[in-house]
């Protein structure tokens, strides 16, 4: 009976929950960026009764759900932020942002899950509390708007659910969960983890010259490329059971085809499915960096900033969450899939390793993810299947008592066993530098 109440109140939002959706699709930003819809979708559960805590300096808030009696605390995250992706037919004029990984339908989804715990019958026979979290930044932050922001003392990380904990909103939550838009043959599918990843800045300081005569100039942009080819040169050493992937991007090479550029920068990413592969293999890239640009003269700036941590999400959560995603689609339509490894990134990784914690796909996206392409095809399995989906999973954990989020819990094993012991571990992967240094007596160092 409680079930048939609950998707009866989902079902009741569906209009609510298109809007959502809609309106997110049309005014995407990317990370720390997202005021519109963080401002749309506080609006929003204030109209419903929530008190809302807000970030304040970022986008984003939570709020609590409290069922009277004691209990574990169940975080639970919808994440705000699009992609740089202008070409996408959605992409915001003013933004260059669009919605191409399913995130507006996860917010779109959590906003039924918010309609249907205001219903007191929902939350009868139930122990603890919930909290509802839209975060921003999940995606990453253009690198210039994050070095601004971590200037001015704002933010400490470019992951929203990262900077989040790391001010302590989550200091009195137990265990986390979220359901990611997604696609494929199943409604619902869990993964056992994800890959984590070093976000890395190399700014090549040449000489400008008169291109008609390069011998007077040193070119910054001939150094990044000895750089990218150096990384290609590394890829034969590493171990595919680690899962490596490492992308570069040219954010600057050049002002004008007739000039020696003095200056180019260079972003990689480095992501691996262990904290200790990555922190290797990111040694690694940082030399091949510092020796192309001393190869021709040049130097070169490193920063590295710690992007997402491998995930290793907690297997008895996993189990509560399938049993509670098939109340809703059948036996069967939730499937906990070990292989192929998720070689992409998120900071619910980070999460993992504090507190037993599960990032979940959904269904109904379909297209090319983090392309022009990407659209939600299935309105039904993206948002409502998905609201729905997440009701029980809060029930099922917090019912009798919260016999089996106390079960989760008492039975975790993070990998942190305090915040301080996380954030020292993040300052840790930082590096900040000149890489190469030229002493007088004609040597060069590299100061890695």
């Amino acid at each position: 009976m409680i079930n048939e109440k609950i998707f009866e109140l989902i079902e009741s939002a569906r209009p609510e929950m298109e809007a959502v959706l809609n309106f997110m699709e049309d005014h995407a930003a990317t990370g720390y960026e997202e005021w519109e819809a963080s401002d749309y979708l506080a609006d929003l559960y204030e109209k419903l009764g929530y008190t809302l805590t807000r970030a304040g300096d970022i986008p984003g808030f939570y709020t609590d759900i409290d069922t009277g009696k004691p209990g574990p605390k169940v975080l639970i995250f919808s994440e705000l932020d699009g992609l740089a992706i202008p070409d996408h037919p959605h992409a915001n004029p003013k933004t260059g942002a669009a919605h191409a990984c399913g995130h507006h339908a996860q917010c779109a989804a959590l906003y039924g899950v918010a309609v249907a715990l205001k219903n007191p019958e929902v939350l009868e026979g139930l122990s603890g509390s919930i909290r509802l979290c839209i975060v921003p930044a999940e995606e990453g932050v253009k690198f210039e708007v994050l070095r601004e922001l971590m200037d001015k003392g704002i933010v400490r990380y470019g992951g929203g659910k990262r900077e989040y904990y790391a001010r302590g909103y989550f200091d009195d939550c137990d265990l986390a969960f979220m359901i990611h838009t997604g696609g494929g043959s199943h409604k619902f599918s869990i993964k056992p983890g994800c890959n984590g990843a070093i976000k890395k800045s190399a700014r090549f300081i040449g000489k400008n010259a008169h291109a008609g005569a390069p011998r007077f100039g040193i070119n910054a942009l001939q150094a990044a490329n000895l750089a990218l080819s150096s990384i290609n040169v590394l890829r034969d050493t590493f171990n595919n059971y680690d899962f490596v992937r490492v992308s570069s991007i040219l954010t600057e090479a050049g002002t004008a085809v007739n000039i020696i550029p003095g200056t180019s920068v260079l972003e990689t990413q480095v992501r691996a499915n262990k904290v200790e592969a990555f922190k290797d293999i990111n040694k690694k890239i940082t030399r091949a960096i510092a020796a192309s640009a001393a190869s021709i003269g040049a130097k070169v700036h490193i920063t590295d900033i710690p992007g997402y941590l491998p995930g290793a999400y907690d297997k008895n959560l996993i189990d509560v969450m399938i049993e509670g995603m098939e109340e809703v689609v059948g036996e069967g339509n939730a499937k906990y899939i070990c292989e192929p490894w998720d070689t992409g990134c998120t900071d619910v990784g980070d999460i993992s390793l504090v507190m037993p914690a599960v990032h979940a796909f959904g269904s109904g996206g379909a297209g090319a993810a983090h392309g022009p392409t990407y659209r939600i095809a299935d309105f039904d399995s993206a948002c409502m299947d998905s609201a729905k989906a997440q009701v029980m999973i809060i029930r099922k954990l917090l019912e009798n008592e919260a016999a089996k989020a106390k079960y989760v819990v008492e039975n975790a094993e993070p990998l942190f066993k305090s915040k301080e012991e996380y954030i020292a571990f993040m300052e840790s992967l930082c590096f900040d530098k000149q890489a190469v240094v030229y002493n007088e007596d004609g040597t060069v160092l590299l100061d890695i």
